[in-house]
């Protein structure tokens, strides 16, 4: 089949949740597919500035093709038209006018869907909220499939995105949380919906020996990073026992590359994305800030794009954009991951981190990061910065505790998040799809 995949942003640089997961669905399925993605030239979706050329070009056996923006987004004067949008009587127009000063605005990209929409078998639009899908989806509404990606927000209120969750020919949700808020939110939905999820990958094993699970009854060892784990396990391979001999411990042990990297010893939390008031991050950092100023030990981790200052505190490390490999070292290096944000559809953060069998700690606002906690037992929530402070407190000092959750998170990962089975679950979608016509 030839797929088309429309997507606000696109490429590996991209920060954000269902730009990756888009980014990762449409390199799998182009082995067996002749895949393409049409999307705009930005970069950054605070502006939607043109930062990628005009044009095609091919990564990963995918075909991009790039359509410029025709205008870049003022963003306080799109935050003050939506505090007035959200707040008051208003119109359909009023709404297409907030659609298009939120951005991406980009007739080029509708247009070209315009002409060439039948030479696609099946269009898949992921995210529900940008003017990419909601003018692309009114093409061909029968041949689409819509990630919607959906949260509880003030935007998705807006009588705008009621066709966006009415017209397409599927859905697709990422959890359950998500398809039980979209079917409570919009009585009248297509026929065709499926839980897709996403696939996560469990890292190969890195340069350094790594501890190796245990079974359920074998004591547990302190959680790396400590001080008592500076020595090896008493299970550990042969191969891992002539490793330790050779080398010092805090150079073989898991994550120790990211920490002598970054210079950090001892505990430490981890956040990872964009780093962004709107992500949890201000409240994150008041948090941590208020947890050392009690007496907590320990460091606060930030890795991604920095769109906010960040305090100058020694508690606090900007580590700045990672590669893939070391994203995964960070992951693994990480006492514990942070997940602060109070609206997710999906947090492959939190997926990432329970994978590595590090334990997460999320905020208990968002209901789909709360369900990810409950159902693999690898993580803890808080609803306010007492409880903040708590959860770090017991996870930081209990290594115990951290070993046990770090195999749930696992475990968790891999029987619920194969890529086997969420690439399986798109096929058929295509294939009702397609014969639907």
């Amino acid at each position: 089949m030839k797929l088309a995949f429309v997507i606000q942003r696109y490429g590996a640089e991209v920060l954000g949740g269902s730009e990756q997961l888009c980014r990762l669905v449409a390199e799998r399925l182009a082995g067996q597919h002749e895949v393409e993605v049409l999307t705009t030239c930005a970069r950054d979706y605070v502006t939607w500035k043109n930062e990628y050329p005009e044009g095609t070009d091919r990564v990963k056996g995918v075909t991009i093709r790039r359509f410029a923006n025709s205008r870049t987004r003022d963003i306080e004067s799109f935050n003050t038209y939506s505090d007035w949008i959200f707040n008051n009587p208003h119109t359909r127009a009023d709404e297409m006018e907030w659609l298009k000063q939120q951005g991406p605005w980009c007739p080029p990209l509708i247009e070209y869907l315009r002409r060439n929409h039948q030479q696609y078998d099946v269009l898949i639009f992921f995210t529900y909220l940008y003017a990419t899908t909601v003018q692309g989806l009114e093409v061909n509404p029968g041949r689409s499939i819509v990630v919607p990606t959906a949260h509880d927000e003030p935007a998705i209120y807006l009588e705008i995105f009621k066709d966006v969750f009415t017209t397409p020919g599927a859905l697709c949700y990422l959890t359950d949380s998500e398809r039980r808020f979209v079917h409570q939110q919009f009585p009248d939905r297509p026929l065709l919906e499926e839980l897709t999820g996403v696939g996560i990958d469990i890292p190969q094993q890195q340069p350094y020996p790594r501890v190796p699970d245990r079974p359920e009854d074998e004591s547990v060892a302190p959680a790396e990073g400590d001080a008592a784990e500076a020595e090896g396990s008493s299970d550990e391979t042969a191969e891992e026992e002539t490793s330790a001999q050779e080398f010092p411990s805090h150079i073989l042990s898991r994550g120790s590359v990211f920490r002598r990297r970054h210079r950090l010893h001892g505990p430490f939390a981890l956040y990872g994305g964009r780093i962004d008031p709107g992500k949890g991050c201000e409240e994150l950092l008041n948090y941590f800030t208020s947890y050392v100023g009690e007496g907590g030990e320990g460091t606060l981790a930030l890795m991604g794009a920095k769109l906010m200052s960040l305090p100058e505190d020694p508690a606090v490390r900007f580590a700045g954009m990672l590669s893939d490999i070391e994203r995964v070292q960070a992951l693994e290096a990480a006492t514990v991951v942070v997940c602060p944000s109070p609206y997710e559809s999906l947090s492959l953060l939190a997926l990432e981190a329970l994978a590595v069998g590090t334990p997460i700690l999320v905020n208990a606002r968002s209901e789909v990061l709360v369900e990810h906690c409950v159902r693999s037992n690898g993580g803890l929530y808080y609803a306010d910065k007492d409880e903040f402070i708590e959860c770090m407190t017991l996870l930081f000092s209990d290594a115990r505790l951290r070993a046990a959750l770090g195999r749930n998170g696992r475990d968790y990962v891999r029987k619920n998040y194969r890529w086997d089975v969420v690439l399986a679950k798109y096929e058929r979608l295509f294939a009702r799809v397609r014969n639907a016509r």
